[in-house]
C-alpha cells in the first residue's frame, strides 16, 4: 500500500499518546488503530474523525510513498 501514516504516528509520539490514549480520544476501535499503526486502508471517514481530533489536514497525518514495484 502505497498511503503511510507515519505523520499521524510521529504526532502521537510528540504528544506522549499512547495507542489507547489515540483510540478513546478518537472512539475508534482497536482494530481501526492497529490498521493505521500498520499503514493498512481506511476509509476516508477515519482520515475525517483523525483531522477533526488534531484540528490538521489529511497530508498532516499521511504521505503518498509509490511502491518499488509498481511499475513492474
Amino acid at each position: 500500500m502505497a498511503i503511510k501514516y507515519y505523520k499521524l504516528l510521529d504526532i502521537l509520539q510528540r504528544k506522549e499518546l499512547s495507542k489507547g490514549d489515540f483510540s478513546k480520544m478518537t472512539g475508534f476501535s482497536s482494530a481501526t488503530v492497529a490498521k493505521l499503526s500498520t499503514h493498512k486502508p481506511v476509509n476516508m471517514e477515519i482520515i475525517d474523525r483523525v483531522c477533526k481530533v488534531f484540528n490538521c489536514q489529511p497530508g498532516d497525518i499521511l504521505e503518498y510513498v509509490p511502491d518499488d514495484d509498481i511499475n513492474s
